[in-house]
């Protein structure tokens, strides 16, 4: 074996173990990168190298942003608002909270950006609301939990800022008008499964629809969907970089929650301010650690080998698109989003675009395949706070989510084949 092979198998089989023993993703990326340096005799000063130049990035100063200006949001007492909207569009439907449920995720991830703050903070409102209602508490914890993963196609994604700086060139603005119409699919395709699971349980209605009450509640709820909008049209305009317009959307949620909203005192600010250090901590850490990884694969040429045994398998490009969506969808259930972001990305990319698929597409693809794996046991981050929030027993709330992973799988396979779904938006803007 060749000492480049073997490098490659103390890099992999090192992080793999330490996956299998359940070490934090940060330390086992990190500390096999470390082995893979010592191995290959390295200085220790390139770790710190790629550490510093793994985080020192002008885009990337618009994921804390993001993450704050979700946070502020999410505490200023939005999510009651924003139910309420969803409830005079979709409320009278068959399963009307279930829809609501699905409505409001995909207006509360348009401001969160997050699968897991969408879960924790319209779960703990909706799952009791669904089941005083009459909803099978399971049902109402899949619901939720599934209808979370839209935040993480709705901009402002700091995922997708994650993605763009992994992918080297790729446009934020692009990547966030590409998120909102597979968003809206995803939405309906898990309203069209909810439907059809309510009326075989008899599922009740909500109020009858009105116009007068749409109006009202878009009027409430307006100031909270401007801080969207105030991102989108700012980076698609011009106006603004992703840093920038992010920037301004946390001045903008500090002020309408402080003083429109009032869901928060100048306490509670700090308090808020102080969660979103803790959440940014543990992405940077991330960050850096997979900058040294990124950096192990390589130099020791991971990517161009990978995409070589996967051409080898096969040159059907059919094939290899799923063989792609199958690896992510793998690497899901035992990875968090991020790193998955930052490790796949420069090995599948190439094997992608080799094959005809765009990379903002394939950006989306690969939010839309972790966003499933959130939902996938053993590290399914975003169904451990659902069967949490919704006090369900785990494996019961994975059964009553089987019939969702269709309907996402169908999403997924539809923007895999149909890039003009993913590319319409970007198309017409840029």
């Amino acid at each position: 074996m060749s000492a480049e092979s073997m490098a490659i198998l103390v890099l992999l089989a090192s992080f793999g173990i330490m996956i299998f023993l359940r070490f934090p993703i940060a330390y086992a990326v990190a500390l096999s990168s470390l082995l893979c340096l010592l191995y290959q005799g390295l200085p220790f000063t390139t770790i710190c190298q790629q550490m510093v130049k793994g985080i020192n990035s002008f885009s990337l100063m618009a994921v804390p942003f993001f993450i704050t200006m979700g946070c502020l949001m999410g505490s200023g007492g939005i999510s009651e608002k924003l139910i309420a909207l969803a409830n005079a569009c979709v409320g009278w439907m068959t399963g009307g909270m279930a829809m609501v449920n699905i409505v409001a995720s995909y207006f509360f991830g348009g401001i969160s950006g997050s699968a897991a703050a969408d879960t924790a903070s319209l779960g703990s409102i909706l799952i009791p609301m669904m089941v005083d209602q009459g909803y099978d508490d399971d049902f109402s914890t899949a619901v939720t939990i599934t209808s979370s993963c839209e935040g993480l196609l709705v901009p402002p994604s700091h995922n997708m800022v994650i993605y763009a700086m992994s992918a080297g060139g790729v446009s934020v603005g692009s990547l966030f008008l590409a998120g909102y119409i597979p968003g809206a699919l995803l939405a309906i395709s898990l309203m069209i499964g909810s439907y059809i699971i309510s009326k075989k349980r008899n599922y009740p209605k909500g109020d009858k629809f009105t116009f007068k009450n749409l109006l009202k509640q878009l009027s409430v709820s307006i100031w909270a969907l401007a801080a969207v909008v105030i991102v989108v049209v700012g980076v698609v305009g011009g106006w603004f970089t992703a840093t920038e317009s992010a920037a301004v959307a946390v001045i903008y949620s500090l002020l309408v929650s402080v003083y429109i909203y009032k869901g928060l005192d100048w306490k509670g600010v700090w308090k808020v301010l102080g969660d979103c250090v803790d959440t940014l901590s543990i992405v940077l850490i991330l960050i850096s650690t997979s900058s040294i990884f990124g950096y192990c694969l390589t130099t020791l040429h991971v990517p161009t080998m990978a995409a070589n045994a996967v051409v080898g398998l096969t040159n059907n490009p059919i094939l290899i698109a799923l063989l792609l969506n199958l690896i992510l969808l793998v690497l899901g259930c035992i990875m968090d989003m991020a790193p998955i972001i930052l490790i796949a990305t420069p090995i599948l990319l190439p094997i992608a675009t080799s094959i005809g698929i765009d990379p903002i597409q394939f950006g989306i693809m690969i939010v839309l395949n972790c966003g499933i794996g959130l939902l996938t046991p053993p590290v399914g981050a975003v169904l451990f706070i659902g069967s949490a929030v919704g006090k369900v027993k785990m494996e019961k709330v994975v059964k009553a989510t089987l019939p969702f992973y269709l309907c996402m799988i169908a999403v997924l396979l539809l923007l895999t084949f149909i890039p003009e779904i993913t590319m319409l938006l970007p198309n017409l803007f840029y």
